[in-house]
């Protein structure tokens, strides 16, 4: 079971750094059930359009860099947490967040929890 968790999270990772329009709201499509919910710190989204439109919002905040995943993922049930990293690549990444996705019947993420660690001049 752990490695479609991982698999699962992987794909979220790529999403988040997917930068051509169409081929991000295909996988959201793809990943994300229609009535996702994706809540962090900065943001609230609610469906896939919403979520889209965050993920394209924090590429155009951040540009250059990248989001990886940062240690183990572990899950259990329908559910699913995560370390993650965003920065420019081969240095050490200024921004660090954990998530928590729940998944819907379907394996589809239906709710991300996003919690952000560390932050810049935080």
């Amino acid at each position: 079971m752990g490695t479609s968790f991982d698999a699962l999270a992987e794909r979220y990772i790529a999403i988040w750094n997917e930068t051509d329009p169409a081929r991000r709201r295909a996988a959201i499509d793809d990943v994300w059930a229609p009535d996702a919910r994706y809540v962090d710190p900065l943001a609230v989204a609610e469906g896939r359009e919403a979520v889209d439109a965050t993920i394209a919002a924090v590429q155009g905040q951040f540009p250059g860099m990248t989001f990886r995943l940062d240690g183990p993922v572990d899950g259990h049930h329908d559910q699913v947490r995560f370390t993650w990293e965003l920065g420019p690549d081969g240095v050490e990444a200024p921004i660090v967040g954990f998530d928590v996705a729940v998944l819907d019947g379907n394996g589809r993420l239906s709710q991300v929890l996003g919690f952000l660690d560390r932050v810049p001049g935080a």
